[in-house]
């Protein structure tokens, strides 16, 4: 039976686990159901340094920010953004420019729930349901175009989610998409989970994802790399996250090299 959360929208059943809400327990949230947290202690059970990772994975997003940040960028659209946590990116932008502007992108109706709460007296910042993998769709939503200025640079992320797009539907051409729908001085974010250090332990994850909303496919360098075709990589390159401009911030526990990143601008 469902769970009888005043704060769940109407029609969810929450008794099918989906990757936001697993993610959520990964980091220490609340905002996850019992069918999330049964996949989330799977996840550990086979995967010792789960919670490490995906706190690693949440320190390149703040770094990741700091950075574009650096590099003048004012606007950002987070693709996949998950359920609001510590750190979100409005927060860590608009802390330090208040006239900053976000776009938040899910198609997990509790996580866009949240956002909408967490955002009603934010005016630089919005959320949109939708499915990152139909750029059209998400573009063309008058809250992006209300927010977003097409003629002007944009921080672009698509972090801790091209794992969870199957080779059908092709992550390297939908990352291309958003590319060219991007201005010339965009910087786009990605990071990709890896079996390429724990092979077993990833076979296991993928394996307790299955009966989720959201299986995963995890990818070797070789097949991350090619996501930033036409992309100028920023120094230094497609790296684990650990080592991924380290003085911009902790890198997490652990620091565990299971997450592979990169930010790429479009010349």
């Amino acid at each position: 039976m469902a769970e009888p959360f005043a704060w769940v929208p109407a029609g969810i059943n929450t008794d099918v686990p989906s990757a936001a809400r697993v993610y959520d327990f990964l980091l220490g949230g609340g905002h996850n159901f019992a069918a999330d947290r049964m996949v989330g202690e799977k996840v550990l059970h086979v995967l010792r340094d789960g919670r490490a990772i995906a706190s690693s994975n949440r320190s390149f997003m703040r770094r990741a920010v700091l950075l574009m940040m650096e590099k003048g960028i004012t606007q950002f659209l987070d693709l996949g953004s998950g359920i609001p946590t510590v750190g979100n990116v409005h927060e860590i932008v608009q802390q330090e420019n208040p006239d900053a502007r976000v776009v938040y992108v899910d198609y997990d109706e509790v996580a866009v729930s949240h956002s909408q709460l967490l955002l009603e007296d934010n005016d630089k910042a919005g959320v949109v349901q939708a499915d990152m993998c139909r750029p059209d769709d998400v573009l063309s939503d008058p809250v992006v175009k209300d927010l977003i200025d097409f003629t002007q640079p944009v921080g672009l992320l698509m972090v801790a989610v091209l794992h969870f797009v199957s080779d059908e539907k092709g992550p390297a051409d939908v990352v291309a998409r958003y590319r060219d729908a991007m201005p010339s001085g965009s910087l786009i974010a990605l990071s990709h989970l890896t079996a390429d250090f724990k092979p077993q332990e990833m076979g296991a994850v993928v394996d307790a994802m299955k009966h989720s909303r959201d299986p995963m496919y995890f990818r070797s360098l070789p097949e991350f790399e090619p996501m930033f075709a036409g992309l100028e990589l920023l120094p230094p390159g497609v790296v684990s996250a650990p080592q991924w401009h380290p003085e911009l911030g902790p890198a997490g526990v652990g620091d565990p090299a299971d997450v592979y990143v990169g930010i790429g601008r479009k010349p």
